[in-house]
């Protein structure tokens, strides 16, 4: 069970409810501070103050003031007219996602809802209604407003979700579960809506999959490394401590790790003296994109916790304030940074998937093939990592410098962080196959070199790995490998992989 204060969430915990299964609920001390805030909106309506958000209109029509008995209409006419996502809808994990974070931040007691609109959204979560939210439409300011409408509108009984494999009425799923709809109150509609949840759901679920990615990655250039009769010495403890990157002293240690009792590899001058710098500086360009999801999962932790609508409420009502914490530029610029840290580690994996099929650079058989000539073997796989990296090269394009004003101007800055987001998920995508073709490539190159030579980690994945794709014994098509092994690793089980490894350097 994972307890939501509004402050203490961690992906850890995130990861846990997306794919555990854990229950969420609310803090008591939490519900407590939420009822406060409730009972301070319903004193400005009641009194009739102008507060934007509780009895205005929205974005432009912000000083436009709505008579008491027109607020419940006010945040109805919100939700549907806000509705406007278009497109594919998000992953399920996005929107089991979306519903967690939002409760979250409400659960912050900033916001003025009423507790039963944070506990419709985790019985939501916890029944497994997954609401349908198409993925294009949000600027990432005022918010995710588009998304985040069709979420609502679930709570609302209306919209689709999905519910036990299917895609059904919100309605029919509520029903089945004995949930009541709920009709939105003063401030419930955009206090829902006017939030970064979106963009950060998606960057969340993405980061969690990049992280185990790069941990993959670690490995599969591992046996690239006992493919290409690597020279151990680049990983010397002693080189990346010279240079005081914590990240990449962490990835030498666990390459050093996983080669320790490898037969295939070799030292400086017994083969060649120097490596290519995909072999060599593996460390480096790896490390690097390590500082980079660091980053990412920092301003993720942030944002899972912050108050991110507008306008809040502070000393239980004594001052409600305007401002602007729905503008998604801190995920914005941190999933654009993950964008490039991805494609990288699909940029140098191509780069070794090369030496491995290229005659002119290892003394394998040409492209792997098993019959050179008659066989084209892995020829075309190198292709498709090809292609695939340099369509990362246009999604790496940052979605953060661009910005169209909306809202007839008043909004005229806005962060483009959900298009970030989803970019990001796509070139993780693309990078997983990159790395599945390198992988096909490794295993075939250490069965030449022979498998008993292998050290005993990189030997024990072969091994999981060949279960998924066979050995290349003739041409057959290959788009059923990259597949297979892309999936397998997406599912795989994370023990393969040292997180934290012991100092450890035999290679001095």
């Amino acid at each position: 069970m994972v307890i939501l204060t509004g402050h203490t969430l961690t992906l850890n915990e995130v990861k846990r409810v997306l794919y555990g299964g854990e229950v969420a609920i609310a803090s008591t001390d939490s519900m407590e501070a939420v009822e406060r805030s409730r009972k301070a909106v319903e004193e400005i309506v009641s009194k009739k103050k102008m507060v934007y958000g509780i009895n205005t209109g929205f974005g432009k029509f912000s000083d436009v003031l709505i008579e008491a008995n027109d607020v419940e209409e006010l945040q109805w006419n919100l939700i549907h007219s806000h509705a406007c996502g278009v497109g594919e809808p998000f992953p399920e994990s996005v929107s089991r996602a979306m519903l967690l974070l939002r409760a979250n931040a409400l659960l912050k007691g900033y916001s003025g809802v009423r507790p039963v609109v944070i506990e419709r959204l985790l019985d939501l979560l916890n029944a497994k209604i997954h609401p349908v939210i198409p993925q294009q439409g949000s600027l990432g300011a005022s918010g995710d407003l588009a998304p985040l409408s069709h979420l609502v509108l679930a709570l609302l009984g209306e919209g689709e979700v999905f519910y036990r494999g299917q895609q059904v009425p919100a309605m029919e799923a509520l029903a089945e579960e004995g949930l009541t709809p709920i009709t939105l109150k003063a401030k419930e509609g955009l206090a829902l809506i006017n939030g970064t949840q979106a963009m950060t759901a998606m960057g969340v679920v993405g980061y969690l999959e990049a992280e185990q990615l790069a941990y993959e990655s670690e490995l599969i250039a591992a046996m690239t490394l006992e493919g290409l009769q690597g020279i151990m010495d680049a990983f010397d403890e002693r080189v990346h401590l010279a240079r005081g990157y914590h990240q990449q002293t962490e990835v030498a240690a666990r390459i050093r790790t996983y080669l320790a009792d490898s037969r295939l590899v070799t030292k400086q001058g017994q083969l060649r003296v120097q490596d290519a710098y995909s072999l060599r500086c593996i460390p480096q360009v790896h490390g690097a994109s390590w500082q980079a999801l660091d980053y990412v999962k920092e301003k993720l932790e942030i944002e899972m916790n912050a108050a991110t609508d507008n306008p809040l409420i502070f000393d239980d009502g004594a001052s409600v304030i305007s401002g602007g914490n729905f503008h998604g530029q801190p995920i914005a610029l941190a999933l654009d940074f993950m964008k490039i840290a991805l494609a990288e580690l699909a940029n140098i994996s191509e780069r070794r998937i090369e030496r491995l099929v290229n005659p002119q650079l290892s003394d394998l058989p040409p492209f792997l093939s098993p019959a050179p000539g008659l066989q084209s073997g892995a020829m075309i796989m190198q292709y498709a990592a090809a292609a695939l990296v340099s369509e990362n090269k246009t999604l790496a394009h940052p979605a953060s410098v661009d910005s169209i004003p909306s809202s007839a101007n008043q909004e005229d800055h806005v962060s483009m962080g959900t298009i970030a987001s989803r970019h990001a998920y796509a070139i993780l995508q693309n990078v997983r196959r990159v790395l599945a073709i390198e992988l096909i490539c490794a295993m075939q190159a250490v069965e030449h070199r022979g498998v008993d030579k292998m050290a005993a980690k990189t030997r024990a994945f072969y091994e999981a790995t060949r279960q998924i794709v066979p050995s290349i014994t003739k041409d057959r098509v290959f788009s059923k490998d990259i597949e297979a092994a892309a999936k397998w690793l997406k599912e795989v089980d994370q023990s393969f992989f040292l997180v934290h490894p012991a100092p450890v350097n035999q290679y001095s």
